[in-house]
């Protein structure tokens, strides 16, 4: 029996450049703390999370830097673009993130921004090390060679 999809689970944005210039560890999904402008501004597709990042700041989790476009409807009662956006997570995966950025070369970077089966705004976080230019040219060469190898046996059969 095929699932239906949800219509209220959708993805809003992604990083795709932070796979190529980050070596991801682990992810997990947080919580965003966002005002009503925001969401109705998601609904309709406006976010960039390409050059944002997350930081424990004051025991707490921080996106920094995430773009949500203005909501024109709003007018008076808008949102500021690029405000410091509070992640929801447990103290116990929040002591985690803390310790690990910790750790030399390691940084917190979202990955995917979307909402859930409920209809909820999510951040997928990743604990990430950052690639040298070696290991990011192994990685393109890698993922080229998979290519190739998908078209050499599409092309046999």
């Amino acid at each position: 029996m095929a699932q239906k999809s949800d219509p209220n689970s959708k993805l809003i944005a992604e990083n795709r450049r932070a796979r190529f210039d980050y070596a991801i560890q682990d992810d997990l999904e947080a919580g965003i703390v966002l005002t009503g402008s925001e969401v109705k501004s998601l609904r309709q597709g406006g976010a960039n999370i390409a050059e944002s990042y997350a930081s424990v700041e004051d025991g707490e989790l921080w996106l920094i830097n995430g773009y949500i476009a203005p909501y024109l409807q709003a007018k008076t009662w808008g949102h500021e673009e690029r405000r410091k956006r509070k992640l929801l997570v447990s103290k116990k995966e929040l002591a985690r993130l803390w310790s690990a950025t910790a750790r030399e070369g390691m940084t917190i970077v979202p990955l995917k921004l979307y909402f859930n089966d409920r209809g909820i705004v999510k951040l997928k976080i990743g604990i990430a090390k950052g690639k040298k230019v070696a290991d990011k040219r192994a990685t393109e060469a890698k993922r080229d060679w998979n290519r190739q190898k998908q078209r050499l046996l599409k092309q046999n059969y």
